[in-house]
């Protein structure tokens, strides 16, 4: 080829239209930014986009399965319940940790690449955990390897979904995060199945490559919409504008006190129902005095509530408002653990189980649209991203407070939190009304806080 470059040979062929945007977008982003071919119209219809988000989703969140494995390992590595749990902790604490790198760095490499480096992280780590001789490998396999893939996965279906669906902003959202709530629904049950079947260690190393080729699959659909896409026949309602100008950047968002309160709201909820999650299977066998083939029930309820309540409560903030659906949130699960903690009944154990999970995913369902109400659209990946560090430390607190002491004490002593988290959405609110008269925060978020508390 000669002294033929690589922008020379980008940028002679095709017609004249198609020339000069190659050159132009070489000129934003050099060779670098043509490799990653972004941001470009994706060769398929975006509804297809929305499916496979929605089966990345599904495998990323069979995570929530991990009571399942809880009595198997500790039998396994004649372990404790808070020795094998703190793997599912340090799961969930990478993960929120990871988001936030996750999202930052899809605008740099583009999601289809990141996603495809979670498929393999996430589902080697699970694998590898099904070889793992002791704990410290269990934790370094599931919990540390797995985690970052699952942080880095996270995040690219919301932020790709949010740009192609400006038209269904919050359904699209609640869909891919249903997703991730749904997947212990499908797995639960048929890993309680391969372990009986095939011990522990073999369910581990099926599943890890289970995922693995379903979300690297999924992950070469994940293309971002061209920068201010507009679905066809589709005008953004003035009354729903978020920004007139420049968006928040996450170094802006992270100097706003209300970043910190929303922060908080999502930690709490997150910490009530991972602490059920973590231990959904052994805590059903205390209660109810059944076996581990029933117990995995819960696992399903948990799963399937978990992903209803994304869409119900995120439609429904759409409604109500954010900060007010977080009160709600937390309002009902305050006497719906304390309930769980002193009873015994079978019908009204699972309702419980089932408005807790509820809640949950309510929390995850709602507040990726309260970020991009607040702080814009632009920068939801980084901004949403480091707000998922909540979600670490949310998993830290509620698995450890409710292995570290009689379920029945841990239950209660999480209905009092959740009484005193219910004071933080109306603080919000005072946060609110106190910015809207004074000019001591971001200039460039008083339209967004408007949009946020219509």
């Amino acid at each position: 080829m000669g002294g033929m470059t690589l922008r020379h040979l980008l940028t002679k062929s095709g017609d004249a239209d198609t020339r000069r945007h190659k050159s132009e977008y070489l000129n934003r982003g050099g060779v670098a930014a043509a490799w990653r071919s972004e941001p470009q119209p994706a060769p398929i219809p975006r509804y297809a986009i929305a499916v496979a988000a929605f089966c990345m989703q599904l495998a990323l969140g069979a995570v929530y399965a991990w009571s399942v494995f809880v009595n198997p390992l500790r039998e396994h590595f004649a372990a404790t319940t808070v020795e094998v749990n703190l793997t599912f902790t340090i799961t969930l604490a990478v993960i929120g940790v990871t988001a936030g790198v996750g999202g930052s760095l899809q605008r740099r490499f583009g999601p289809r690449a990141i996603a495809s480096l979670a498929a393999v992280l996430y589902g080697s780590g699970v694998l590898l955990s099904g070889y793992a001789p002791d704990l410290t490998t269990l934790y370094l396999a599931h919990g540390l390897l797995g985690g970052v893939g699952l942080g880095l996965g996270y995040v690219v279906p919301l932020t790709v979904l949010i740009g192609w669906f400006p038209d269904r902003r919050g359904f699209i959202t609640g869909l891919a995060v249903t997703g991730f709530g749904l997947g212990a629904l499908i797995i639960g049950p048929l890993a309680s199945e391969l372990v009986n079947a095939q011990g522990v260690q073999a369910t581990l190393i099926v599943l890890g490559a289970a995922y693995l080729v379903v979300v690297a699959a999924a992950a070469q659909f994940m293309r971002p919409a061209p920068e201010n896409y507009r679905p066809a026949g589709w005008t953004p309602p003035v009354e729903h504008a978020l920004t007139s100008g420049a968006e928040v950047t996450l170094a802006q968002a992270l100097r706003a006190p209300r970043w910190y309160l929303m922060w908080l709201m999502l930690a709490l909820n997150v910490m009530a129902g991972a602490a059920l999650i973590s231990v959904a299977a052994p805590l059903t066998e205390e209660f109810l005095q059944v076996g581990s083939g029933l117990a995995a029930i819960p696992v399903c309820v948990i799963s399937l509530f978990n992903g209803l309540g994304r869409l119900f409560w995120g439609g429904l903030s759409d409604r109500i408002g954010r900060s007010e659906t977080f009160l709600a949130l937390f309002l009902l699960q305050a006497p719906a653990f304390m309930l769980l903690a002193t009873m015994g009944d079978v019908s009204l154990f699972f309702v419980l189980v089932a408005v807790i999970a509820l809640c949950f995913g309510g929390g995850f369902g709602t507040m990726p649209a309260f970020a991009t109400d607040v702080f814009g659209a632009k920068h939801t990946g980084a901004i949403y991203g480091a707000m998922l560090t909540a979600w670490s430390a949310g998993a830290i607190a509620g698995p450890l407070l409710i292995a570290a002491m009689p379920y029945r004490t841990g239950l209660a002593m999480i209905a009092w939190i959740l009484v005193m988290a219910a004071a933080l959405p109306l603080l919000f609110h005072a946060l609110f009304r106190r910015d809207e008269t004074t000019a001591t925060e971001i200039p460039q978020l008083r339209p967004q806080l408007s949009a946020a508390n219509t």
